[in-house]
């Protein structure tokens, strides 16, 4: 198991694409990663696009930033809800700054924007948000993953394979 001892946390709200939490959420913890679901305080499960549930292991003050390796971001249309709170936003860039791994994927790169994070990154996302990327300072680029020093992104579902070996394959190092 190549991540054992890795420390990851996944944000979550409302609406998030299933897939997008659910693929790399089991696929890290094949490889031995401690995966997290962080949520809002108060909430006691978030419902997907499909209507899967997600219930948080803890909220952004619970969570011990200096103890994580990577932070992801799904996609579906919790990125818009999740840019709304500070505390998210915090947590991003705090692991940005530290080094750790930042994966977003599809709509997920409205979270990094409002965390102040892309500006002179080479970065995809799904194609409905490549302005919104660009107009944050990003140099986005049609690749099924790109890896920009410690920030990982991918366009859609479709791109889950190929953004989980990113993921894993920069865990390892």
């Amino acid at each position: 198991m190549s991540l054992s001892g890795k420390n990851v946390i996944i944000l979550a709200e409302n609406f998030y694409e299933d897939l997008e939490l659910w693929y790399p959420y089991y696929r890290l913890k094949e490889e031995g990663a401690d995966v997290k679901v962080v949520g809002m305080p108060g909430v006691e499960s978030y419902g997907s696009k499909h209507g899967y549930p997600v219930s948080p292991d803890l909220t952004p003050k619970d969570v011990e930033i200096e103890k994580i390796d990577a932070l992801l971001v799904p996609g579906g249309y919790a990125p818009d809800k999740l840019r709304r709170y500070p505390e998210m936003l915090a947590l991003v860039r705090k692991a940005f700054d530290q080094g750790s791994v930042i994966g977003m994927i599809c709509h997920a790169g409205w979270v990094p924007i409002s965390a102040g994070i892309i500006k002179g990154k080479k970065v995809t996302s799904v194609s409905a948000i490549r302005d919104d990327m660009v107009n944050a300072g990003g140099e986005w680029l049609d690749q099924a993953v790109v890896v920009d020093g410690n920030l990982i992104s991918s366009r859609t579902p479709a791109d889950l394979p190929a953004y989980c070996k990113a993921i894993i394959a920069a865990l390892s190092k």
